[in-house]
């Protein structure tokens, strides 16, 4: 009995993993999960037109994650690497976005995209 404890403990102890509040919790591929959960959330929708996009930036001093707006009046989306929402840097009647971040656009730096939705968009017969 005492040996099926120990091997038990043994088991739930290489099972568990320790986290910490920092956690960013990355992919394989260094993206945070919760951006790779919208990607998905994106790709389980009908395709926008225009297609929508992920990009990864640089905006002042930490890493940022920009969701292009879907139309003209639509809002852009800008998270953190936990998928707190920063900011709309830009779309909106104006285009402006919605004014809390009003120097992304002349401060982002390091562009890369991570995702694009490349679905053909169905034409309407």
């Amino acid at each position: 009995m005492k040996t099926l404890l120990i091997i038990s403990s043994i088991f739930v102890m290489i099972g568990c993993k320790t986290t910490d509040s920092t956690d960013d919790s990355t992919s394989n591929n260094g993206i945070p999960d919760c951006i790779t959960q919208k990607i998905n959330a994106i790709k389980a929708m009908e395709v926008k037109k225009p297609p929508l996009s992920v990009w990864q930036f640089q905006y002042n001093g930490r890493t940022v994650y920009y969701i292009s707006p879907y139309c003209c009046d639509m809002f852009s989306e800008l998270y953190d690497n936990q998928c707190n929402l920063i900011c709309n840097p830009d779309g909106g009647f104006t285009g402006r976005g919605d004014g809390k971040c009003p120097d992304f656009a002349e401060k982002k730096t390091d562009e890369k995209l991570i995702w694009k939705d490349n679905r053909t968009y169905p034409h309407i017969r």
